[in-house]
């Protein structure tokens, strides 16, 4: 059981949450909902209905501690502190941070570019108790859900809503148009096959990283390293 006079960790460690404390004052430092970081180490190092941070290596060896950093592409990996829980979160947290201001704060797509490097990715699936098969993304925001951020889940699934609409707008206002002056709509663009992992395998989270895209940029400014 962990102690803590933070009310935020403690009601993260009341709903199973490993170094709930770490997470929590990362979380803060970066402008995060604590919620949220917590439910990506959910994710990352618990698994279905677990919250706990226990399987801090995964994907053959090459993630690294509560938020499995990538040691392919990220120096901090090889270092001791991946495996110091205060200093991975703080790492997570920045990466992640860095990714919701390049996305506009739209959680779905920093979520999906934090596993696989792309903000339209669905990244690794997570088959859940109730047998659903989840995206990444969306894995991580049920993980949310169950530890009391309803509120995050129901943003995710408004901006979905909104950039959907967006989407078809335009296209239903050129049909509108084109059939009143007797010309027949234009077919939509097909939809963009979604990235899938190339190889095969996951670890016991459920956890597979994806392509590369450029973290460094975010996290210390330079360029040149790939997704967590």
């Amino acid at each position: 059981m962990q102690l803590t006079t933070d009310p935020v960790a403690a009601s993260l460690a009341a709903h199973g949450v490993a170094f709930a404390p770490q997470i929590a004052r990362a979380a803060e430092r970066h402008g995060l909902s604590p919620t949220l970081l917590a439910a990506v180490a959910a994710q990352e190092t618990g698994g279905p209905g677990s919250n706990a941070g226990h399987n801090v290596v995964g994907d053959g060896g090459h993630g690294h501690g509560l938020f499995q950093i990538d040691d392919r592409w990220h120096a901090f990996a090889r270092s001791p502190a991946a495996m110091d829980p205060a200093k991975n979160a703080d790492y997570a947290a920045g990466m992640l941070s860095g990714l919701l201001k390049r996305y506009g704060g739209n959680l779905h797509a920093a979520l999906s570019a934090y596993n696989a490097g792309s903000p339209n990715a669905t990244g690794t699936t997570t088959t859940w108790r109730n047998g659903q098969t989840l995206g990444y993304a969306d894995s991580v925001l049920q993980h949310a859900s169950a530890l009391g951020g309803t509120s995050l889940l129901a943003e995710a699934q408004a901006e979905r809503s909104t950039a959907a609409e967006n989407a078809t707008g335009p296209l239903l206002a050129m049909a509108t148009l084109a059939q009143g002056i007797g010309q027949p709509p234009s077919p939509p663009p097909p939809p963009s096959t979604p990235w899938q992992p190339s190889t095969p395998g996951v670890d016991a989270t459920g956890h597979r990283k994806g392509q590369p895209t450029d973290y460094d940029a975010y996290v210390n400014g330079t360029s040149g390293a790939p997704a967590a």
